[in-house]
């Protein structure tokens, strides 16, 4: 562009100075500045092509090796050693012992029974109270027997329903009653007994 630009100017330099007539003049003037000037065009380089694309390489399959078999000597079984330990001995067997059976008898087992008639109770035993009012009933006793035949305790098992004469009936028990004791294995034990005691006025 500026090469362009300074061969229009002496263009028109020159068409002026031949018009005016100095163009013989100004062009010994123009001519010596002209060839001492070298002037360039910027040249502009092609562009350069672009690389060529990478090639891709390709990868060989792989390919396993040979299995090779190869013989070796097998390593000895190894040694277990056994080491015999003492146990314990068992634990004795508990021994339970059973109750002994009972004694087999050795007589006859039998119950107390009064002796004689000191266990029957007349007119004459009677409260003088329940006398006079001609009280009458039956009384049940139960005794607690010991082993000599004597009643320990007495208690109304039923009554007469006459308080005066169920009181009486438990006195003579225990001050009069006698028995033979009851029996076990042929030894004398205690015992209880149920006994009734009739009280009936027979004087009328």
């Amino acid at each position: 562009m500026f090469a362009l630009g300074v061969a229009i100017i002496i263009h028109v330099f020159l068409g002026y100075a031949l018009i005016t007539g100095l163009a013989l003049k100004a062009i010994k003037h123009i001519v010596d500045p002209l060839k001492s000037v070298n002037i360039k065009d910027q040249v502009k380089l092609p562009d350069e092509p672009p690389p060529p694309p990478p090639k891709t390489q390709e990868i060989p399959p792989f390919v396993p090796p040979p299995i090779v078999d190869v013989a070796t000597d097998s390593p000895p079984p190894p040694t277990i050693s056994t080491q015999s330990f003492q146990s314990s001995p068992p634990p004795a067997p508990i021994h339970v012992e059973e109750p002994p059976a009972p004694p087999a008898p050795t007589g006859p087992t039998q119950a107390a029974s009064a002796i004689g008639s000191s266990t029957t109770v007349s007119e004459d035993d009677y409260p003088p109270a329940s006398l006079r009012a001609e009280e009458q009933g039956r009384t049940v006793i139960t005794v607690s027997i010991n082993t000599a035949g004597r009643v320990d305790s007495c208690s109304v098992a039923t009554s007469s329903g006459f308080p005066k004469l169920d009181e009486k009936s438990c006195q003579l028990a225990s001050r009069r009653f006698r028995f033979k004791p009851a029996l076990q294995n042929g030894q004398p034990v205690a015992s209880t007994k149920a006994m009734p005691i009739k009280w009936q006025i027979t004087s009328k």
